[in-house]
């Protein structure tokens, strides 16, 4: 997602209302102001008040500028989170002046609403010469994406706790906020072993890779590698080394990320796509645990195909991509079709969590079940289906699950 530019008067005035003053130095400004339009127009003794109010500030101010402490700090947060889920980066602040500090405290102030500081140890009254502390800061990401985060500021609040002044450290780094699901306690996968051409190299060690079985005599055509040349001595012809075959469960789990154009965007996402993420999350992660090689398929503004599963990449790589993924104002399926199409001869079953039922999709799984796999249809929705969503049944021989977000949201789809 690009952000716009941010001119330098836009840049100087969120450093002294974000960082520069803290609340009760706003607090002041507000209240200085109002005394002095107060004792100007009314011409009231009240005009004492701000003159009174301005002098604390000043004060406070110069010595907090003075008085600015030598702080060198280090540490970082964790590079994964999860929506809703608290996440603690700790951090060592040293002070490395000749002089004591008072009131040291850091933390940082994201740009980003979706990102949200809520807790801090609170500022430390004292911190000696050459002495230092530790200081959690904890973040509690509200939506899921890949956030830039902003420099770790330590700071004194010394006199009167009115302004800071500190130093910077760009310890924050990035952020990946993993779609926040519900594990599932069972999934029903009506899958089937299909044979994988070249399954050593696209899958390492996984499912059944090329078992040593027994030898037999040679055949033409046969591979020369497979010869056994101490039976072959031993029995005076030609002997060669039989092997299983190679048979797994590949799994297609498809992902629907259009959301019509009409619709506008919430600021915390739309519910229904938000929950198919999850969903889909909640399925990768109950897979993952199974015998299974997980092939995900999902359109956005990019089209995201990515295999994992036994030994070929792990589930916190699944959460990346779904972190990531965006809706798509077109429909996507034109997109995915294509990539989908060029596997199914491999793959065993497909999963369709969808967020609607209209003819592309229709046609999509007959696809899918032409080509000999089972096909499971999720449709996640909060109003009617374009149509009938019965057709899918007649197309799958399974009846599909119907779902609506705020049961995702709740936890209330724990068995598929």
């Amino acid at each position: 997602m690009t952000r716009e530019r941010i001119s330098g008067l836009e840049q100087a005035a969120r450093y002294v209302v974000q960082y520069k003053l803290t609340s009760a130095g706003r607090s002041l400004i507000v209240l200085g102001l109002i005394a002095g339009m107060l004792g100007y127009t009314l011409e009231l003794p009240i005009f004492y008040a701000f003159c009174a109010l301005f002098a604390l500030g000043f004060v406070a101010l110069v010595v907090n500028t003075i008085m600015r402490p030598h702080l060198n700090i280090t540490g970082n947060f964790p590079q994964l989170a999860c929506v809703g889920q608290p996440v603690t980066g700790w951090f060592n602040v040293a002070n490395t002046g000749r002089r004591a500090a008072f009131e040291v405290d850091a933390t940082l102030f994201p740009r980003d609403r979706a990102l949200r500081v809520t807790r801090t140890n609170g500022a430390l009254d004292h911190l000696a010469a050459n002495a230092h502390t530790a200081i959690p800061i904890t973040i509690l990401p509200q939506r899921r994406g890949l956030y830039r985060l902003p420099p770790v500021r330590a700071f004194t609040t010394f006199p009167f706790s009115i302004c800071r002044s500190g130093r910077v450290a760009p310890l924050g780094g990035p952020l990946l906020v993993a779609p926040y699901f519900h594990p599932l306690t069972n999934i029903d996968v009506p899958a089937a072993r299909r044979h994988q051409p070249g399954g050593i190299a696209l899958t390492s060690d996984v499912g059944e890779s090329p078992e040593y079985i027994g030898n037999r005599e040679y055949r033409p055509g046969d591979p020369p590698r497979r010869i056994d040349f101490r039976s072959w001595a031993r029995l005076a012809r030609p002997v060669v080394r039989e092997y299983q075959e190679e048979f797994y469960c590949r799994i297609a789990l498809l992902l629907d990320t259009h959301v019509p154009s009409r619709k506008r965007r919430p600021r915390t996402g739309f519910p229904e796509f938000e929950a198919a993420v999850s969903l889909s999350a909640a399925i990768a992660d109950a897979l993952a645990r199974g015998e299974f090689i997980i092939d995900i398929f999902a359109a956005g503004p990019e089209l995201y195909v990515f295999r994992s599963g036994r030994s070929t990449a792990h589930f916190e790589n699944v959460l990346e991509i779904l972190a990531c993924v965006d809706e798509s104002r077109k429909n996507p399926l034109d997109i995915v079709t294509p990539a989908l199409s060029d596997e199914l001869a491999r793959i065993s079953t497909v999963i369709c969590v969808f967020l609607d039922w209209d003819a592309t999709r229709e046609r999509l799984v007959q696809t899918a079940v032409d080509s000999g796999c089972e096909v499971k249809v999720i449709v996640i929705r909060d109003s009617p289906t374009s149509l009938p969503i019965d057709r899918a049944e007649a197309i799958t021989n399974t009846a599909p699950i119907v779902v609506t977000s705020a049961d995702v949201a709740a936890g209330l789809v724990d068995t598929l």
